[in-house]
């Protein structure tokens, strides 16, 4: 299949696509913060310099792209039609980062909670994950994922 757009502005698009910062991680982080939580962002110290860090719950916050992570079984996890071999490695030296990531984080005695854009897309659904999340922070455990079928959604 080719490209619908040249190669000139597929670039420019692709580099348009932010590693932080994005909608779903601020929609998160102003709700966490109205719910009186308090967090580091981005920490280099940190393997895989999570999205949010609680140091005071020792908790990792992971807001993960459908997309781009791979996000099993959802509807906004398409695979292009070009390039299906570049794609192919693209997403599984993502997985396999992600992986990673979470395994050395948990070695050091860190909670994670990896959030999925999915569960952040609809106003609702962000009242629902706060909910979800803080319950889970406060609560204990030492690893959650949270997606929009968690929501009943």
């Amino acid at each position: 299949m080719v490209d619908i757009v040249n190669k000139e502005t597929r670039s420019r698009m692709m580099s348009g696509i932010r590693g932080k910062d994005t909608r779903p991680e601020l929609l998160l982080r102003r709700a966490l913060h109205a719910r009186g939580f308090r967090y580091r962002l981005h920490p280099k110290t940190m393997s895989g310099r999570p999205d949010m860090v609680l140091p005071k719950y020792r908790v990792a916050v992971f807001v993960h792209g459908c997309f781009w992570h791979r996000h099993e079984g959802c509807r906004f996890a398409s695979t292009p039609a070009t390039r299906p071999e570049f794609w192919a490695a693209k997403f599984a030296a993502n997985i396999r980062r992600d992986q990673k990531v979470v395994a050395t984080l948990s070695e050091d005695g860190w909670r994670i909670a990896i959030v999925w854009e999915c569960a952040l897309k609809k106003h609702d659904d962000v009242h629902r994950t706060v909910e979800y999340l803080v319950n889970w922070i406060l609560e204990g455990g030492s690893f959650i994922e949270i997606d929009d079928n968690d929501l009943g959604s």
